[in-house]
């Protein structure tokens, strides 16, 4: 008879492993796959038999047979008649750790530095220097997370979710995303953002003049990558959303800020900064951070002057959808006519960030050289992805979507403006039309930097405002920015005035 591992060690295990929403089922198939791949489990040593197993680990037998037939079925395990389960010896070749020792490390000499390359001195650009917005990882932990371009579970859509990633696994649809698809897209959701999405802005293009990208921030690499270089210069809203402005200098581009105020950039007082410029990045739809709204009247002037001036307008659109009324502003591509405007835009981040689907809207010629671009950075976006969500927006999930959250939303902001009025009445804040962010500015003396801080031991999660801004001065210091779509109706009122409290100990220390 052979040897059988000892059970003991099994239960030892599963004890140790943390605590899991999966079935336990899958517990115990990712248990045996770790001690394979660890190599805990020669070939030649019988695993317990299921009865075994499942009274050592307090589990339905059925449960042990289900796993190991599905590790046989995927090659980890072999069975043999009237002797058990074994691991497969196909699995443990190359496997490090069967029986011999680890390659140990070659001495390092007496100067560990040596031979060695120093990084620091090959690196062109430090992209870790960038200043940038800056989340704690654990926000979901935090009873008061005003964070912002996070998701609230309970409002995200699984059962419909989950239909459309069903649809994309049948045997027709992954004969349609499973090829690589090189420089193309999935021509499906193409389709839907001509159909469904697009005009909603206004905005009508043909299937060659759009692209899908990883979210807005691969489509302003993409689009800075191909038209910035050392003597590009890139009018820059100031405040302004700072993922992008590091992705512009990180191309070598020159930035000239613009300042923003209550309407967005004026175009009338800084024509002698539009005139330098050879492309204009703006947020006209809900400003990068102040939620700003620019009126028709500074949208045509705007793109008057990039006629008069000879410069092109990148339009980054990443917040359309998120309208109270539950219809879009025109987008500033709408009332575009000689191709001025390159539009960008979002899929997901109403949605689910963590999906990274966006797009990019633009002359032909433009659209195809940004593939060609793709192509050598990820070829395309991952394509079960495409398609689920063309389903989505097929089924009319994205619109129904749209409709709740603007209700919840608008209900959000509303508790969050009358908490701001009632506990903080020294700050002043943009009124939220739209969005899913407030933008606070505190008194002179505040600095929101100590704030977050403080804040943030107390279980209150807000955004410093500094990093917005081209300067780093008073001004930027007392800013900061309140997300509303992660948090709770009932929770707002309650982090506002935990907040308060931390202003007012900041001003008494001074």
């Amino acid at each position: 008879m052979p040897s059988r591992t000892p059970t003991a060690l099994w239960a030892q295990q599963f004890t140790r492993s943390s605590p899991s929403k999966t079935s336990l089922q899958d517990q115990i198939r990712q248990m045996l796959v770790a001690a394979i791949l660890d190599g805990q489990l020669p070939p030649d040593v019988a695993l317990p038999s299921s009865r075994e197993l499942a009274d050592q680990l307090g589990v339905a037998r059925n449960t042990v047979v289900l796993a190991y037939q599905m590790l046989v079925e995927e090659g980890y395990l072999i069975s043999r008649e009237r002797s058990g389960h074994f691991v497969n010896p196909e699995m443990l070749r190359g496997l490090p750790g069967l029986g011999a020792p680890p390659p140990t490390a070659p001495l390092a000499a007496e100067d560990d530095t040596a031979g060695r390359p120093i990084w620091r001195q090959r690196i062109a650009h430090l992209p870790s220097n960038q200043r940038n917005i800056v989340k704690p990882a654990n926000w979901q932990h935090c009873e008061f997370p005003f964070i912002y371009g996070q998701f609230d579970q309970s409002l995200f859509p699984t059962n419909d979710w989950r239909e459309c990633c069903m649809k994309a696994l049948s045997i027709m649809e992954i004969r349609n995303w499973a090829p690589d698809l090189i420089e193309r897209d999935d021509e499906s959701l193409i389709q839907q953002i001509r159909t469904r999405v697009l005009p909603r802005r206004g905005v009508f293009a043909m299937p060659d003049e759009i692209v899908i990208t990883i979210g807005c921030q691969q489509a302003l690499y993409l689009i800075a990558d191909l038209l910035c270089g050392q003597d590009t210069t890139v009018g820059f809203e100031n405040p302004g959303y700072p993922d992008a402005r590091n992705i512009f200098e990180n191309r070598n581009a020159r930035l000239l800020p613009l300042r923003v105020d209550s309407n967005g950039i004026a175009p009338e007082t800084a024509e002698d900064t539009l005139a330098r410029c050879d492309y204009v990045y703006v947020t006209p739809s809900h400003q990068c951070p102040t939620t700003a709204t620019m009126p028709i009247e500074r949208r045509r002037a705007l793109l008057e002057s990039a006629q008069r001036n000879d410069f092109v307008i990148i339009e980054d659109d990443y917040e359309s959808e998120n309208t109270f009324s539950g219809t879009p502003h025109p987008a500033l591509k709408s009332l575009d006519a000689a191709d001025r405007v390159i539009y960008v835009g979002s899929l997901t981040k109403t949605f689910a960030p963590g999906l990274r689907l966006g797009y990019v809207v633009g002359p032909r010629e433009l659209i195809r050289e940004l593939r060609a671009l793709r192509r050598l950075m990820i070829r395309h976006p991952v394509g079960y992805v495409q398609r689920a969500f063309a389903t989505f927006l097929a089924l009319g999930h994205h619109d129904a979507l749209l409709r709740r959250l603007a209700h919840a939303y608008r209900e959000r902001a509303q508790a969050l403006m009358a908490a701001l009025d009632a506990h903080l009445p020294q700050a002043r804040y943009v009124p939220i039309t739209g969005g899913a962010s407030s933008w606070v500015e505190g008194p002179a003396w505040l600095d929101a930097e100590r704030l977050a801080t403080d804040a943030l031991a107390v279980g209150v999660v807000i955004e410093p405002g500094d990093v917005f801004f081209a300067n780093d001065d008073d001004e930027a210091r007392r800013h900061f920015r309140m997300g509303f779509s992660a948090i709770a109706p009932d929770r707002i009122e309650a982090g506002v005035r935990a907040l308060a409290q931390c202003v007012r100990a900041q001003q008494r220390t001074g």
